[in-house]
């Protein structure tokens, strides 16, 4: 059964920065793309990041582009993702997920999902 679990979330003041993993099991890392979407309060899920397992393509929203980066360890079935600089904004529940190939845009291509990890990021 795959499952995807993430961790280091936490609460941070503005400017700081935390990395998130996500450990993937169950599954055939390299057919697989993994994202980074954030939900936050009343808000719609939004993808923030994703890489393409297979050849390291990487995407970013306009929003964390320059302060977030993605990056896997092929050997480990992990993704990270290195959030630099972060505002009170990135504030949300973070989650990864995986979709077949490719990084789909919408969160309804994803098949797996973890179970989320907290960012509050204090003014």
């Amino acid at each position: 059964e795959a499952q995807l679990v993430e961790s280091g979330g936490g609460l941070v003041q503005a400017g700081g920065s935390l990395r998130l993993s996500c450990a993937a099991s169950g599954l055939i890392f390299d057919d697989f793309a993994i994202g980074w979407f954030r939900q936050a309060l009343g808000k719609k899920r939004e993808r923030v990041s994703c890489i393409i397992v297979s050849d390291g393509t990487t995407y970013y929203a306009g929003s964390v582009r320059g302060r977030f980066t993605i990056s896997k360890d092929n050997a480990k079935k992990l993704v990270y993702l290195q959030m630099n600089s972060l505002k009170p904004e990135d504030t949300a529940f973070y989650y990864c997920a995986a979709a077949r190939e490719w990084c789909e845009d919408e969160a309804e291509d994803y098949v797996h999902w973890g179970q989320g990890t907290q960012v509050t990021v204090s003014s």
